[in-house]
């Protein structure tokens, strides 16, 4: 089987090196073709000049988009040779759109996944990530045996945008969670309590600790917001939740509220740091000034 990645992003790159090591990447593309020809420089992977070039040389083709728009022009342009072929969208889009474009490619001959993954660039790097797989069941093992080079963890969660919906579930949580430990943080902070204090105490001992206060608490603390997962992307995925709510007919108030925040970090120029950088808001929405 060959297999094509498109997207060579933060993640996409480090999900190519992965495969690429274990013998499993035959040809990449990327809008910016400097990223692809870089990657091919390094690694010896054949570089494609276009997606419709590259979905004629594998049978597998795996996305790692930026977002909804993204990913439909890309499925567009795969329809007219996506007969007998597998699409594996591991970009975090909108469910129902997903499942539209999973429609669309059914009725060319093909099969499309839904795969969005759970994890950080850094995760990608230890073969950490969690995968959420979509779609068609008889061909989930096939599958599952391709991602597990670049996941610990690959769960199929039932037909065509369940995977999305699960990674909608964890996005909402981990939103909204950051967003209220940032304001827990600069409450202790604004009382007097050391940053350095109030960092180790979320990481390590709070009954919330999480694997994601062990990862930003230390960022809050430091003010270094070096970027694991962008606040763009989280604004992006908080949108996409609103959407979908709206949809399905639930309430959710509090990655509402999340979202606004993220939306002011934006506004003050944080689009591109860790979205940690929440605080900043509270930050400066407080009197005096938060000690680091």
């Amino acid at each position: 089987m060959r297999v094509g990645l498109i997207g060579l992003g933060v993640m996409g790159w480090r999900i190519g090196v992965n495969l690429k090591n274990a013998g499993k990447l035959d040809v990449v593309y990327n809008r910016t073709q400097s990223k692809a020809e870089e990657f091919s420089r390094k690694f010896g992977v054949m570089k494609a000049s276009s997606v419709q070039d590259l979905s004629k040389e594998v049978d597998l083709i795996l996305l790692m988009l930026s977002d909804d728009q993204a990913v439909r022009d890309t499925v567009n342009l795969l329809l007219e040779n996506v007969k007998g072929k597998t699409v594996v969208d591991m970009s975090t889009i909108s469910p129902s759109l997903s499942v539209e474009l999973a429609k669309e490619v059914e009725k060319r001959g093909g099969t499309m996944y839904d795969a969005p993954v759970v994890g950080t660039s850094i995760m990608v790097e230890q073969k950490r990530l969690n995968v959420l797989v979509g779609g068609p069941e008889h061909g989930f093992q096939e599958i599952k045996s391709l991602l597990l080079n670049t996941a610990s963890t690959v769960l199929y969660m039932g037909r065509n945008g369940m995977g999305l919906y699960a990674k909608l579930v964890n996005n909402l949580l981990i939103g909204a969670y950051v967003a209220s430990m940032a304001e827990a943080f600069n409450l202790g902070v604004r009382s007097g309590l050391d940053p350095k204090q109030v960092s180790e105490f979320l990481a390590k001992y709070s009954s919330a600790r999480s694997p994601t206060s062990e990862l930003k608490a230390d960022m809050m603390a430091t003010r270094d917001y070096s970027t694991q997962f962008a606040t763009k992307h989280m604004r992006k995925d908080l949108e996409i939740i609103e959407r979908e709510a709206q949809k399905l007919g639930v309430i959710n108030p509090m990655s509402s509220l999340a979202l606004q925040l993220y939306r002011m970090a934006e506004a003050m120029g944080l689009s591109e740091k860790d979205y940690a950088s929440v605080l900043e808001i509270y930050s400066m929405s407080s009197r005096g000034k938060v000690d680091s």
